[in-house]
């Protein structure tokens, strides 16, 4: 009997009812937050699917389940699908005025910051590979440090809100997690790429290729939105005006890749311009109501599917025990590194401007790792460290959307105190 071919559309199709599926159940019995409930379902699952191949030799369940995820072409369906949906979508939210009292802040963390906890990860996972006697070249070491760096503001920009954070925070938050994606993304794919030639890492050549790609993302971004944004200002049609905003990230996306510029960064900087600029002076309430909501939706769904995929990508990583001890360890080394890139550059820039005592414990608790981290991991080329990037990755953002995004909201009101949280320092 011939295997059955699953093509593009059925693995979209599987993905989605499976989301909705298990979405519906959590509405209806467990009412856990969307993203916690996924994964844990998820990865529910897979540990049954695991449980049935083991008590039944015969089955070939969790084969068939590896053979369909390892036919998701990760890579292209994050580099050129959904990350663009993703960061053009969370960028709708962000409140530029806000976001420019903390754009230092922003900018370093999203930079430096991201480049800092990229190298820390990278040594620290190499040395507790050479205890655990796992030799794993340091290329590849910081690859696992880039893509695991990004943090995922989702899960935490609604407790925030409830938690009375003050706007400042929560905007840099929102921005900082928004451009360390697309950073992020960009330093993943310089390392990768040094990776896989086997040649030494070359700092000035990462460096001019990372303002290249980042300078570019950014000029893109703001001719595309700007484009939009008088567009959309010349007429008054929501149907159009959805569509113009979906033009934008599907061609724009489109354009970057052709011209070798940072598409992550262009529509986050175009999701700025037309979230903000677009939404106040060049569209209806009515249009401005749709837009929102249009994306919205779209936002919904795809974090759905990914984080319905990190439950599901245990029956991918191999039966090791050295797996399950790296990927432990690297639970506290990932909040070391991050501790690490987010109090050094707020200790520098602290008499210039505070965002207040709640921010290290927001910035580094709340930095959740989420479906960005998986996708960048799924999509590593097959070979030893896959299965060691993989393994960490899946523990780590498993930790992450489970512990840290179930207990961020007590976290917060605990270090906020009685008082008001707005007027503490830093």
């Amino acid at each position: 009997m011939s295997a059955l071919a699953i093509t593009p559309f059925d693995a979209a199709a599987i993905l989605i009812v499976l989301a909705a599926t298990l979405g519906y159940l959590n509405r209806r019995f467990l009412k856990l937050p969307q993203s916690i409930a996924l994964t844990v379902m998820g990865a529910v699952a897979s540990l049954i699917v695991v449980g049935i191949d083991r008590m039944l030799p015969g089955s070939a369940v969790s084969h068939d389940i590896v053979r369909f995820i390892a036919g998701i072409d990760f890579h292209t369906t994050l580099m050129d699908g959904m990350l663009s949906f993703l960061l053009f979508a969370g960028a709708l939210h962000v409140d530029w005025s806000e976001m420019r009292r903390g754009r230092w802040p922003i900018v370093v963390l999203s930079t430096i910051g991201v480049i800092l906890s990229t190298a820390l990860i990278g040594l620290g996972f190499q040395l507790i590979a050479g205890w655990l006697g796992v030799a794993i070249p340091i290329a590849w070491c910081l690859v696992f440090g880039a893509l695991i760096s990004p943090t995922d503001p989702v899960a935490v920009m609604g407790i925030m809100k409830e938690a009375a954070v003050p706007p400042t925070l929560q905007a840099t938050v929102a921005g900082e997690s928004l451009f360390n994606d697309g950073v992020g993304v960009v330093v993943f794919a310089i390392i990768l790429a040094a990776a896989l030639s086997g040649q030494p890492l070359s700092v000035p050549d990462a460096a001019k290729l990372f303002a290249v790609e980042a300078g570019g993302g950014i000029l893109l971004g703001l001719a595309t939105g700007w484009l939009a944004y008088r567009a959309m200002h010349s007429i008054d049609d929501y149907k159009v005006e959805v569509m113009i905003s979906l033009a934008v990230v599907m061609g724009g996306y489109a354009l970057a890749s052709q011209l070798h510029v940072s598409g992550p960064v262009a529509m986050a900087v175009a999701g700025l311009i037309i979230g903000n600029q677009g939404v106040a002076h060049a569209m209806s309430d009515t249009t401005s109501d749709y837009l929102i909501k249009f994306w919205a939706l779209i936002d919904d769904i795809l974090n759905a599917v990914l984080f319905l995929l990190i439950g599901l990508e245990v029956v991918t990583i191999p039966s090791d025990g050295r797996l399950i001890v790296l990927g432990l360890a690297s639970i506290p080394l990932v909040l070391i590194a991050r501790g690490i890139s987010v109090v050094g550059p707020l200790a520098v820039m602290r008499p210039f401007l505070s965002l207040g005592k709640l921010a290290p414990i927001t910035l580094i608790w709340g930095g959740l790792r989420g479906g960005i981290s998986v996708a960048l991991a799924l999509g590593l080329p097959s070979g030893p460290a896959r299965s060691y990037a993989l393994a960490a990755t899946y523990i780590v953002v498993l930790f992450s959307v489970i512990v840290q995004g179930g207990t961020i909201e007590r976290v917060i009101r605990w270090r906020s105190g009685p008082s008001n949280p707005s007027s503490g320092d830093a």
